[in-house]
């Protein structure tokens, strides 16, 4: 069947099986990536992306689910060549190591950020709890995030490299 939906703004159209899932139509149609792949039952988080809005585990939701819809990647992040905060935080509170979760993390932050754009530390565990992290222990990831919080996207100041 066919399905049409914007991807980090652009309109993409294909046809494709109805039971493909929208992780693998975002890799595999659209080569975005970015989105990882884990464990197919929504629990790790590697998956996470924007649908209108919302963050929603791709590995569970069917691509034509979205069809007529905005889905948002991590590819879609940054702007104009530019990092988004949320992803210069990562870099430099190091809130990374394998890399693994880093995508559907800062898909999660990003939108915890549009819901709350001042969360405290409470606020950013609940809404990564669903983001599993098998290298980290999470604190470097909850300061990116915060640093994030206290870097909006229209801060001129530097990335520390």
């Amino acid at each position: 069947m066919q399905v049409t939906m914007k991807v980090n703004g652009d309109e993409v159209t294909r046809d494709i099986e109805p039971r493909m899932l929208l992780v693998h139509f975002i890799r595999d149609e659209l080569e975005l990536t970015g989105t990882h792949w884990g464990c197919d039952t929504s629990n790790c988080g590697t998956c996470t992306v924007w649908v209108d809005g919302e963050a929603v585990k791709s590995c569970t939701t069917l691509a034509v689910m979205c069809g007529a819809r905005e889905v948002h990647t991590v590819e879609g992040l940054a702007k104009g060549g530019e990092l988004d905060p949320v992803q210069k935080g990562f870099m430099e509170e190091h809130g990374l190591q394998c890399g693994f979760c880093t995508p559907g993390m800062m898909m999660t932050a990003k939108w915890l950020l549009e819901k709350d754009p001042d969360p405290d530390e409470e606020t950013i565990r609940e809404a990564i709890s669903g983001n599993l992290c098998r290298c980290t222990g999470y604190e470097n990831i909850v300061r990116a995030i915060r640093w994030a919080a206290e870097h909006p996207a229209d801060d001129t100041s530097e990335v520390t490299a």
